[in-house]
């Protein structure tokens, strides 16, 4: 054999060998297996990714638009309310700007509380967006997803008694959000000293910042109670505790005037609603008695509105002769003349 026959014959294997391998790959590339597994399964997974990220961008899209022509147009009517409804008369206190305060404060509370809302709306959409696309993926792969759906209950019942507290702060943060209890911005009292300013709220905690800058955070299942301190209009309270030697009329006609006269200051005045009233004696003891008098003022301005007449009152007092008990029983000196 020569030399020349032996080079053909190998050439003519490799060449054998070479088309048995292109043949291999074109039929593992022909077969439906292939073709399903490393062409159409990601093709769709792809697909049903791209569905997922269009559909959550379109709710975000719907529930921001909604939201903000909701805050954009709140309290306003619609043309064909205004044409049943005629020509609107405005009410001569509609004028007052301590009124308008009020209707601001309102509005700015309603908007807070529909920016909660909205981003309660977009979390929600995305877990159930999200949630369909794994399930979604899960049927491509071959995974039949109907026991899952099926046993969903049973693993529902489990996890409810696993995370009762989760599912109660949930529960309770639901109810929250609907009877509207708080917003954003409101000051609140939940008990156990915690009384702040609301920072954030979400289905399971609400996070309360207090006057000392303590952040707190406070799962919505725990608070069993909640005084809104902001909410349509607050009362400023001061109490003013008078030595018994002291004409009891005269201090309360004193008292009267110095908290009509410091709810005229620049500071305050805006926030005041009502002109100032003396409540008369709430308590009455062997060596001294204590007088109430309330301010109605815009929500969360009694604190300042608290602070300014207590400093200007006490001068007051000073001034007109009007004795403190300090300690109970022995009154501050008059103020010597000079």
């Amino acid at each position: 054999m020569s030399i020349y026959t032996v080079q053909a014959s190998a050439g003519q294997q490799v060449s054998d060998a070479g088309k048995g391998a292109v043949d291999g790959v074109s039929s593992w590339l022909e077969d439906p297996m292939t073709k399903e597994w490393l062409i159409t399964n990601p093709l769709r997974i792809l697909l049903i990714i791209i569905i997922a990220l269009v559909l959550q961008w379109l709710a975000r899209k719907i529930i921001n638009r909604a939201a903000r022509a909701n805050i954009d147009n709140g309290g306003k009517k619609s043309g064909l309310q205004k044409k049943l409804r005629g020509k609107k008369h405005v009410k001569p206190e509609e004028t007052d700007p301590r009124v308008q305060a009020m209707r601001d404060s309102r509005e700015k509370r309603r908007q807070s509380r529909v920016r909660t809302l909205a981003a309660v709306g977009k979390s929600a959409a995305g877990i159930v967006i999200w949630v369909w696309a794994v399930l979604a993926i899960l049927d491509q792969v071959g995974v039949n997803v109907a026991p899952l759906i099926a046993s969903a209950g049973v693993i529902g019942l489990a996890i409810g008694f696993g995370a009762q507290s989760l599912v109660k702060d949930f529960i309770a943060g639901v109810f929250m959000l609907l009877e509207d209890q708080y917003g954003v911005g409101d000051t609140i009292d939940v008990g156990d000293g915690v009384i702040g300013d609301v920072e954030d709220i979400s289905l399971r905690i609400t996070t309360i910042r207090d006057i000392d800058g303590t952040l707190w955070y406070i799962r919505n299942g725990e608070i069993l109670r909640v005084g809104n301190l902001s909410d349509e209009y607050s009362i400023a309270r001061i109490e003013i505790p008078v030595a018994l030697t002291n004409d009891t009329e005269k201090a309360w006609d004193v008292i009267l005037d110095a908290i009509t006269d410091a709810a005229k200051d620049p500071s305050i005045s805006e926030g005041i609603i009502d002109a100032p009233e003396v409540n008369g004696l709430t308590t009455i003891n062997p060596d001294y008695v204590t007088f109430r008098a309330s301010v109605k003022t815009l929500p969360a301005h009694q604190w300042d509105v608290q602070r300014i007449i207590q400093s200007k009152l006490i001068n007051r007092l000073r001034e007109e002769g009007i004795t403190l008990p300090y300690p109970h029983g022995m009154g501050f000196p008059r103020p010597q003349e000079s």
